[in-house]
């Protein structure tokens, strides 16, 4: 990308398979990308920071959202590279298929949703602040974003500054995403430890939306 608020030197968003990401997703991959302690732990943690009854973002999203079973939501709105899986998830009332790397702007409007995730995928955005700044857009004033990770990812899909960087560094990194696209109330959150060869590390990273107080005393 030629602009880069972050200031990264040249080529921190490039990719080993620079082919267009839609072949690369063509094939519906219908399996878990992480292990299911990390799955449960994730799903533990949305338990307790999205909002019961509230519209869900999912975005880069695949065939499970890896919500609570047992809490509804008013509507879930799935995004991803692949129609198969997101017709096989569940949880999604719609959905819609839309390369970020091209078109960063999402289809929805101001202030319609209470909560977006981005589970293990955050590796493959080569335009992360523009994204960013449309979910925040998305997000109703006091809304959270969750950015959900592993040590896992498709190596040669993930971008440069990802792949230099360990667990520690990832998270620094998308804490300052989320910083730059505006977000507060960054935090991020260990939900499972990396055991070698036993078990898959889970890190979270939160942001809010300003509510619309903190919104108008900083004006």
């Amino acid at each position: 990308m030629d602009h880069d608020p972050l200031g990264l030197p040249p080529g921190a968003f490039a990719k080993l398979d620079a082919e267009e990401d839609e072949l690369f997703y063509e094939p519906a991959r219908l399996v878990y990308h992480i292990d299911e302690g990390a799955v449960a732990a994730l799903t533990e943690f949305y338990r307790r920071v999205l909002p019961p009854g509230g519209v869900l973002l999912d975005l880069m999203s695949s065939w499970v959202s890896h919500l609570p079973p047992d809490i509804a939501y008013a509507e879930v709105i799935g995004h991803g590279m692949n129609a198969e899986e997101l017709a096989a998830n569940s949880r999604l009332g719609r959905w819609f298929v839309q390369n970020l790397n091209r078109d960063p702007t999402l289809p929805l409007a101001d202030d319609s949703a209470d909560a977006a995730m981005i589970c293990v995928s955050i590796q493959y955005l080569q335009r992360p602040i523009e994204v960013l700044c449309q979910v925040r857009r998305v997000l109703r004033p006091g809304g959270v974003v969750v950015i959900s990770f592993s040590n896992r990812c498709f190596w040669t899909k993930a971008v440069a500054v990802w792949r230099a960087l360990d667990d520690n560094g990832h998270a620094r990194l998308v804490e300052a995403y989320l910083r730059h696209s505006g977000f507060t109330e960054i935090a991020t959150h260990r939900l499972a430890e990396w055991i070698e060869d036993e078990r898959d590390p889970m890190i979270a990273v939160i942001g809010r939306k300003a509510a619309a107080g903190d919104a108008a005393r900083r004006r």
